[in-house]
């Protein structure tokens, strides 16, 4: 196949949307794998209504909690409660480590999702242990072993989805994680959908 060679140079110089627009070129999204642009912010709209209702609805219910729940509380099923959860953490963690073994980009889900459980078993375990030894060996679980962890299980694979991104020239290797923006609509600038 002869054609036009580009050099590593040349590209080099290209523009950030230079690039984008050649990757795009060179690796077309077939059609009808990514929904409409429409859908998509349908899609968009109805989740962050859900999520504004969650919230208007967690801010009343918090502060009622707040007012009405007794300092004490005897819990049923105390047993079945934390060892289910002990449970499900050591799937996640399971999960984590063979997607991240198998370069599977399911690694970002499980692994935050397992850094987050491991955020409320340190928040829980040290609010509901006794005060004295059971506290401080809660505190110092905490500390050494299950905040160290819940870090390195969230920031590892929101760094490498920023690599990602950048990699693929999806954005300005000088734009900070908290500020990337979902590029999917710029994906399909060419689409004829009527959009």
């Amino acid at each position: 196949m002869s054609g036009v060679r580009v050099t590593d140079e040349q590209i080099a110089a290209m523009s950030l949307q230079e690039r984008r627009e050649l990757i795009l070129r060179l690796a077309p999204v077939p059609a009808g794998v990514l929904p409409a642009r429409r859908m998509l912010e349908r899609i968009r709209r109805w989740r962050l209504v859900l999520m504004l209702l969650c919230v208007a609805a967690l801010i009343p219910w918090t502060i009622y909690l707040s007012v009405t729940l007794p300092n004490r509380y005897e819990a049923r099923n105390w047993v079945a409660t934390w060892v289910g959860f002990d449970i499900v953490l050591t799937i996640m963690l399971l999960l984590t480590a063979i997607f991240g073994y198998r370069r599977r980009q399911l690694l970002f889900p499980t692994a935050f999702a397992s850094g987050v459980l491991l955020l409320c078993d340190a928040w829980f375990d040290v609010l509901t242990s006794h005060p004295g030894a059971d506290l401080w060996q809660a505190v110092v679980s905490a500390v050494v072993i299950e905040l160290p962890l819940a870090f390195v299980l969230i920031a590892g694979p929101l760094r490498l989805l920023r690599y990602v991104a950048i990699r693929n020239g999806l954005v300005d290797p000088e734009l900070k994680i908290w500020r990337m923006p979902i590029p999917l609509p710029e994906l399909w600038p060419d689409r004829k959908d009527g959009l």
